[in-house]
């Protein structure tokens, strides 16, 4: 017999921006909740899900996400209670209405979920629990925005309040660039605020997918960004365990996500951004429902935590639902990887859908573009990168030639690159300056043509398949450069290309364990046997 009725809310139609892991979150929801025996009804409006298939849910409702459909649903209905932290942010966004309106949301309270939304009461949750923050400001104006910029000091990271997916966010290096951003990009009133963000540049970016039943909080993971901070964390491919942080910064990052946790008095799941800059760490933001890579956390560790937060939102706890976690002495790899010995790199790699936009400039930023994302599994970090690379379709080459062109800024750190790749074999092509910089500290590099010059120039020579692998960081502007077309070329051929130097030191692990280690494939079952 059910015990009664529970409304889950899905993400709504996909769009570029927003993956397909909320769906993943939603369908566990309903599995838990058919588990304890409730009837599990479903609402979205995207026939491409698995939420929607006729056999997932008790009942579904193929409706719009939004206040009126919904309430309208409820009505109907008369559940014991309504779910809105699966679906990401469409579903978040109707918390407050609905409980306003009388209706009970389980889990994670509105309130809560208010406070880690609004950036005035979250920066002060972050003061009071005695964490950094990155400067920021709010403004609600042009005059406002280039005074708030100034104040903080370029580059910033700009966005409109409540976007989906870093939609229209943007990182801005100079007045003028802010000023044009506004003028094409936004609307700037007091109703729709504009949030300014200080850049931490050189950061290393973290996420955390935590459960927390209120009074024990499972961390299920720290994710180190193999991108730069300032790609969404969408976009960016991520490693766990972290593969380049100290135990300590780990430690510290996992304590402040408990704190966080219990602070918000969060039900459910829970994500947090973290930078790490100079042995700083600093809170991004805070989201108190499930995210992106929740699908991705569970696989690694061989926990469902969609599964494990449903069960906390009906009553449950952390300690009933996952005993073990709290009765053995020694951390279980669910709640800190390396004490628990924990063997493996799990590596998450996105696909992006660039081939389909032939005008879209296929560069990563703070803007989410990706359409669906891979995993690669191995006890060696270069193989799994591999792994990874390969699942999104991009095949690492063995030999050949690489072509490199970075932004000034990236030239120091490119050498070492530059080297390994001519130890292992490979020939080096670069534009002038990189050219020169490599020349200068005794890497042998042959010199190409950029657009503007002679020809043969780099993209007749990306045609002609003469080069095999392409690094190439941006500048900072955003005009339709050398770059562009550079980065046009390797996706139209085909090429794997790197637009950071943390990806590009990945790719070279890569190879070389590649080409020195013996590949394994394993079912992931065996690979959980051996935890």
């Amino acid at each position: 017999m059910k015990k009664g009725k529970i409304i889950i809310l899905g993400s709504g139609p996909n769009r570029i921006g927003q993956g397909v892991e909320f769906d993943y979150a939603c369908v566990h929801c309903v599995w838990a909740l058919k588990e304890e025996g409730y009837e599990a009804i479903m609402v979205n409006c995207n026939p491409e899900t698995v939420s929607t298939d006729y056999d997932t849910s008790d009942k579904l409702f193929f409706e719009p996400i939004v206040y009126e459909d919904v309430v309208n649903i409820i009505e109907k209905e008369k559940p014991e209670g309504v779910v809105v932290q699966f679906g990401g942010q469409t579903p978040l966004k109707l918390a407050v209405p609905l409980q306003n309106a009388g209706i009970r949301i389980l889990g994670t309270s509105p309130e809560s979920i208010d406070i880690a939304e609004d950036r005035e009461r979250f920066r002060q949750l972050i003061m009071e629990l005695g964490l950094k923050q990155p400067e920021s400001g709010i403004a609600r104006s042009k005059e406002e925005a280039v005074a708030t910029a100034e104040k903080i000091g370029f580059p910033v990271l700009v966005r409109p309040s409540y976007v989906l997916g870093g939609r229209a966010m943007r990182l801005v290096y100079d007045r003028e660039e802010l000023l044009q951003y506004i003028e094409e990009a936004v609307l700037v009133s007091e109703d729709k605020p504009l949030l300014i963000d200080r850049f931490l540049e050189d950061a290393i970016e973290l996420d955390v997918d935590a459960v927390c039943d209120g009074e024990d909080v499972l961390v299920g993971a720290v994710m180190e960004h193999i991108e730069e901070a300032g790609i969404h964390s969408g976009d960016s491919g991520t490693c766990i365990p972290p593969y380049t942080l100290p135990d300590r910064t780990v430690n510290q990052v996992k304590e402040q996500t408990k704190k966080l946790a219990k602070a918000l008095n969060v039900k459910g799941l829970m994500n947090v951004q973290f930078a790490v800059k100079d042995g700083e760490i600093y809170v991004i933001e805070v989201n108190p429902r499930a995210s992106r890579t929740v699908p991705f956390v569970s696989k690694a560790i061989g926990y469902p935590l969609a599964k494990i937060a449903s069960k906390i939102l009906i009553g449950k706890k952390l300690r009933e639902i996952v005993p073990e976690v709290f009765e053995i002495k020694n951390p279980h790899p669910a709640t800190d990887f390396r004490d628990a010995g924990f063997r493996n790199y799990s590596i998450k790699e996105v696909v992006f859908p660039w081939s389909r936009f032939p005008e879209v400039d296929p560069l990563l930023g703070p803007e989410m573009k990706s359409t669906g994302e891979v995993m690669g599994i191995d006890r060696d970090f270069g193989l799994a990168f591999w792994k990874a690379q390969a699942s999104a379709g991009s095949i690492l080459p063995e030999t050949g030639n690489v072509f490199i062109s970075v932004a000034d800024r990236d030239k120091p750190a490119v050498v070492d690159i530059a080297r390994k790749l001519v130890e292992m074999g490979f020939s080096i092509y670069a534009t002038k300056g990189t050219h020169k910089y490599l020349k200068e500290h005794g890497i042998p590099s042959t010199r190409v043509s950029k657009l503007s010059e002679e020809r043969p120039n780099i993209v007749d020579r990306i045609r002609n398949g003469e080069i095999r692998m392409i690094i190439n960081t941006p500048s900072g502007k955003r005009e339709r450069s050398d770059a562009y077309y550079i980065r046009r070329a390797a996706v139209e051929h085909k090429i794997p290309y790197f637009t950071t130097v943390r990806g590009a030191k990945a790719a070279v692990e890569a190879i070389h364990s590649y080409k020195t280690r013996e590949l394994m494939v394993n079912p992931i079952q065996e690979i959980f046997r051996e935890m």
